[in-house]
């Protein structure tokens, strides 16, 4: 089949067969990434200690701050690019390649010289403490390193997942995960290099599946490929990509701050190793999370060309099947968080009184899990068609209209149970929400339908 031919099946096979063919790959990939973030946990955790988990936690809000710099481009890049290819707009669709290499070039070069500059106030801001600060500067300022091959890789995986390789764009994630699970040991254990041994890993891993990637998107055969004057940044490409990947950027940053709160307030109301337990929790959570972001990510192409192309009842149907798939996900785990959060966490550490407190964490935290799901699907479903501020709206409603207020004000009455409440209280009415908008645009959907027929 031709890449034109790859690129058009979008519109004119079974939504259910194209949902499977683009999910299952990207389930995979994601679940891949998640289990590779879960990995260095645990060798970190065993290996170096508790405390060492406590300062890979405090990480997490620059870890989150990175990567929404590296979504307002992959996605909004990703995004335009299944809307291009819907339209036939092949030129637009290449010049899109060429504006995210230049972009991630220049976006991540500049985050890396202000990270680093001022690494130890920031941590310090994040929460850390003198016995965290050291583990978790030493394992920032390997990934600030890396940083621009961590964005390249992301965008350049988003796009060609979006140019029709969801099968390419598994295997460049999957070869990422295993090559950092096998260096890990080596440099966690047998260089002796602790926490900063599995940051090297994981850039190393990194720069290999880059490479790969590279190579690909340089054959001229692909519909999409690396080729002289697609590199000079164009306002109008610009301007959209950033448009539609501020929902995502938003909601990165929102998650940002919102770590910033969890963690400064459990070190406040609970001390150093209550924020290891919102790191063990937050790891198995983002588990089903990343599922739920692989389901997207094969709606997202599927939504975005049949959007263009104006074909509105297949757009209503892959949202529809990916809801479905999505609340079967987010259940899942809420009967995991519920039924054996002893025996989950305990793959982290050793140590009983951490294992005590990110047991009952879990429990609370996946209280309102199996709707969440819903909530997810919809914020990307509007971000898949183009529809940037609904995708703001939603993705800020749950983060900072709803949760942030919660981690203000509830631990002034629970302490920090508060802390833990606030999250299932914002999933609930973050989806209550989402149902409202998306009964809107179904309307909407059909009004149009209806014109065209």
């Amino acid at each position: 089949m031709t890449q034109k031919g790859t690129a058009t099946e979008l519109g004119n096979q079974p939504i259910g067969k194209l949902l499977t063919q683009y999910a299952i790959p990207a389930i995979i990939a994601m679940t891949a990434s998640s289990l590779y973030n879960m990995v260095d946990s645990i060798f970190i955790g065993h290996g170096v200690g508790a405390m060492a988990i406590s300062g890979l936690a405090i990480t997490f809000p620059l870890m989150n701050l990175a990567a929404a710099f590296g979504s307002l481009v992959g996605v909004g890049a990703s995004t335009l690019v299944s809307v291009k290819l819907g339209q036939k707009d092949y030129s637009t669709a290449q010049q899109i390649l060429g504006n995210v290499v230049s972009l991630n070039l220049i976006i991540g070069i500049l985050f890396t010289i202000l990270t680093l500059a001022f690494l130890d106030p920031i941590l310090y801001f994040f929460g850390a403490s003198e016995v965290t600060l050291p583990y978790a500067r030493d394992y920032m300022v390997t990934i600030l390193l890396g940083n621009v091959v961590t964005h390249m890789y992301l965008g350049l995986n988003s796009v060609l997942r979006s140019a029709g390789h969801p099968q390419k764009a598994m295997a460049a994630t999957i070869l990422t995960v295993v090559i950092n699970i096998l260096l890990d040991p080596l440099f966690i254990y047998g260089f002796g290099m602790g926490i900063r041994g599995a940051a090297i890993a994981t850039i190393l891993a990194q720069i290999i599946s880059l490479c790969w990637l590279i190579k690909i998107f340089c054959n001229k055969n692909e519909l999409l490929h690396f080729r002289r004057g697609i590199y000079r940044l164009k306002g109008v490409l610009v301007e959209n990509i950033i448009g539609i990947g501020l929902a995502p950027f938003f909601m990165n940053v929102a998650s940002c701050m919102i770590v910033i709160l969890i963690n400064k307030g459990l070190k406040l109301y609970d001390g150093d190793l209550a924020i290891g337990a919102f790191g063990i929790v937050n790891r198995i959570v983002f588990l089903f999370v990343m599922i739920v972001m692989g389901l997207n990510q094969g709606m997202q192409p599927i939504a975005g060309y049949n959007f263009g192309a104006r074909q509105f009842h297949r757009v209503n149907h892959v949202m529809k099947l990916t809801v479905i798939a999505a609340t079967i996900v987010t259940t899942s785990g809420f009967l995991v968080g519920e039924l054996m959060p002893e025996l989950a966490v305990s793959a982290f550490t050793t140590d009983s009184k951490l294992i005590e407190q990110s047991a009952r964490g879990l429990r609370i935290t996946v209280m309102f899990f199996p709707i969440i799901g819903f909530q997810m699907v919809t914020s990307n479903f509007f971000q898949s068609i183009g529809m940037a501020k609904k995708a703001i709206i939603l993705s800020l409603s749950r983060q900072v209209l709803i949760l942030i207020p919660c981690l203000l004000i509830l631990p002034l009455f629970w302490g920090a149970d508060g802390i833990w409440f606030s999250m299932p209280i914002s999933d609930i009415l973050a989806s209550l929400i989402a149902g409202f908008m998306l009964y809107n645009q179904f309307k909407q959907f059909k009004q149009k339908a209806a014109e065209i027929n």
